[in-house]
């Protein structure tokens, strides 16, 4: 059985939103050239990869990189 307990590890005081830095911050993750595009390839290049070594580094390079 599973206990999920929705925390953050850290909290987070907001006392002042700004826009302008939240799309600059959520581009980084989601745009084409943000962490997800990125963990994305790696993920998707290790299918084709032909040696065992080179599917395991990509599959680590890829899971950090979304991490």
């Amino acid at each position: 059985m599973w206990i999920y307990d929705k925390k953050l590890q850290f909290p987070v005081n907001i006392k002042q939103t700004n826009s302008k830095l939240a799309k600059a911050i959520i581009t980084q993750y989601g745009g084409p050239d943000g962490e997800l595009g990125a963990s994305l390839r790696y993920l998707s290049q290790r299918i084709s990869a032909p040696y065992d070594v080179m599917k395991a580094t990509l599959t680590d390079v890829g899971i950090s990189v979304s991490i």
